[in-house]
């Protein structure tokens, strides 16, 4: 009798059988901390626990419910069907109680609905109720966080009390625990938006507000650099998937943050390989990812493509932004796309008659006399400005020959896949061996690159500089003293 005399304002209904049902349907749905009801003309969909314990225990003098039976029956009263449907709106509601006596009533409604939504402030016992009811979806970025790292719950409760949430929204590990499983279940329900992220700005399942939105997708879709290095130049198949559970052991990171992150690269992979124009700017528009993050994955997608060396023993000092800066490069100037914008694959793959003209630069060690000219020219203008001119002047030719060699053998897929430990055997090592400094290999490699420009009877300057340009950027990224 509480109940009915607590909502008989807003319930319009003159029928008082018709009254009763609702109060009764709702004393059934409404027993447990989070509910989420989905409604539809056809269906409702009611996810709780215990459900038939439910039903035995509830009882309408359950005085605690009082003020969440209010509000219901206020969303709920002009509704024409019993399954809470209008026409074809779909009726999303989301609800917890996160402070002792206080409840608050998170709605996303539709527009028809907004009038009958109002602020709802009770009295009961010695105790203030605040009701809050509304059509935005409110999540807690930290908690988001919480669940991006592939967090149990408990878990989470565990980092937020740590953190000091108990003394900071004054409650309780119950509520704690509570207000954590319904942002939990918040997230999963929004998932499979983010896996479509252009979806999520024009749906109307959720109202989140635009710079939410942003976040949301941001942040689903970073990754952690030591994963990312472990994967990479991997193919994205569910072979490499069967790892995860080693690289989970390995990086520390748990297992389903692992695969989010590796579904997340194989998605972005599958939707722009295939593309039409630059790599960088595909990833933006169909993820509406960062300009910093997009680039990230780009080197992930060519990687993957071009299924490059990167696990040796030797290469496994260079991290993830190495390799990253490393694919910007090829990607800028190797690929089809660095010479015609809109040729199809045109950032994915390296252009072969480009890497075919590389064995013209052969002329440079195969013509003694060229080379020793060249020679003359790197050192005249080397002597005095490092302190390892003579190991440098000594071993010129070795040098040489590794890097002209190096790009004659890239119209072999092998050799392609070997670039960067090629670059590490044959060029940093040795130079690490004879305690070349960065800035002296940055002079080394632009004077040998400028020299071969006065060399009378060089004619390939642009395939020179257009393969010098990247494999100087390439070496002096991966050296590391």
């Amino acid at each position: 009798m509480a109940v009915k005399c607590l909502v008989s304002n807003v319930l319009f209904s003159r029928d008082i059988q018709q009254r009763e049902t609702k109060l009764r349907f709702l004393l059934w749905i409404l027993r447990g901390d989070t509910i989420y009801l989905s409604a539809t003309p056809s269906v409702v969909s009611l996810l709780f626990h215990n459900k038939d314990s439910v039903f035995k225990q509830c009882s309408i003098e359950c005085r605690s419910m009082q003020i969440r039976y209010a509000v219901f029956t206020l969303i709920l009263c002009r509704t024409q069907r019993f399954n809470c449907a209008i026409n074809n709106t779909r009726l999303q509601m989301l609800f917890t109680q996160t402070v002792p006596g206080a409840i608050y009533l998170l709605a996303t409604v539709s527009p028809r609905l907004d009038r009958y939504i109002t602020i709802v402030k009770a009295y009961k016992m010695s105790m203030e109720l605040d009701v809050f009811v509304g059509n935005t979806t409110i999540m807690d970025m930290e908690v988001y966080q919480l669940w991006l790292d592939g967090l149990t719950v408990s878990d989470a409760v565990k980092v937020r009390m740590d953190e000091g949430a108990l003394l900071e929204y004054e409650a309780n590990a119950e509520v704690l625990t509570s207000d954590t499983m319904d942002q939990f279940r918040t997230f999963q329900m929004c998932e499979r938006l983010l896996h479509s992220p252009t979806k999520l700005g024009s749906q109307l399942l959720y109202q989140i507000p635009a710079q939410n939105q942003r976040i949301l997708i941001e942040r689903y879709y970073e990754f952690d650099s030591v994963f990312a290095r472990e994967v990479l130049g991997k193919k994205l198949s569910k072979g490499t998937k069967k790892d995860l559970d080693d690289i989970s052991c390995k990086t520390g990171i748990t297992l389903k943050s692992c695969r989010r992150q590796f579904d997340n690269f194989k998605r972005v992979f599958k939707v722009v390989e295939e593309l039409k124009g630059p790599l960088v700017e595909n990833i933006q528009h169909h993820f509406l990812l960062s300009d910093t993050l997009a680039r990230d994955y780009a080197a992930i997608v060519f990687f993957a493509n071009s299924r490059f060396e990167t696990g040796k023993r030797k290469l496994q000092y260079l991290s993830f932004q190495d390799f990253a800066f490393c694919a910007g490069q090829l990607i800028s100037y190797w690929t089809i796309g660095a010479v015609d914008s809109m040729m199809e694959d045109m950032d994915v793959d390296l252009e072969k008659e480009f890497l075919h003209e590389l064995k013209d630069l052969k002329v440079l060690v195969n013509d003694k006399d060229m080379m020793d000219q060249h020679k003359i020219l790197v050192c005249a203008a080397l002597r005095g400005k490092i302190k390892v001119y003579k190991l440098m002047e000594v071993n010129f030719k070795n040098l040489s020959r590794a890097l002209i060699n190096l790009a004659s053998k890239l119209t072999h897929t092998k050799d392609v896949r070997d670039l960067f430990i090629d670059l590490v055997e044959k060029i940093i090592e040795p130079c690490r061996y004879d305690r070349w400094t960065v800035a002296e290999i940055t002079l080394f490699l632009t004077h040998y690159t400028n020299a071969a420009h006065c060399l009378g009877t060089f004619r390939h300057q642009m395939i020179w500089d257009r393969y010098m340009g990247v494999i100087k950027s390439c070496i002096l990224q991966m050296y590391h003293e």
